[in-house]
């Protein structure tokens, strides 16, 4: 299995990507609604600037969503050994690796694709608490927990 710490690097370095693209979106949107021009017809002008404010407003989520999600994910500690599947376990199942972190997707480590998941999620939810050779549900069918770290 891929070193923990190495997982959580790639966590934490798509975290910052993520965060800088939002933070770019959220100043592109503020710079367009700041240069939209009074034009003689008022409205166009009121409904260019809305839609600005709309997209900034929403990259603005975006990155409160995504520092928090990086708050959390630096709480974890990636060096802690773990025998249950708990916030910071790299879990390897018969169908699939998961690094039980914060919710962001599939992440490429070493040729191996590893699912970044949130404790809150539900197949997460299925596998708390388990250990190596548990079985779980999850759509319908039954996983193996293979190995724990």
């Amino acid at each position: 299995m891929i070193d923990k710490k190495k997982i959580h690097s790639s966590c934490l370095e798509l975290l910052d990507s993520k965060i800088e693209i939002s933070k770019k979106g959220m100043e592109e949107a503020q710079a367009s609604a700041n240069n939209e021009t009074k034009s003689s017809a008022g409205d166009k002008y009121e409904t260019g600037r809305a839609m600005s404010q709309r997209e900034r407003d929403l990259h603005a989520r975006q990155l409160a969503e995504l520092i928090n999600m990086k708050k959390a994910l630096t709480a974890v500690d990636p060096e802690k050994s773990l025998k249950t599947v708990e916030l910071g376990a790299l879990v390897e199942t018969s169908t699939s690796s998961y690094y039980i972190s914060a919710s962001l997707g599939v992440i490429q480590v070493e040729n191996q694709q590893i699912m970044a998941i949130s404790a809150i999620s539900p197949i997460a939810q299925a596998m708390l608490g388990k250990k190596v050779e548990d079985t779980f549900e999850w759509m319908k069918k039954e996983n193996r927990i293979l190995s724990i770290a």
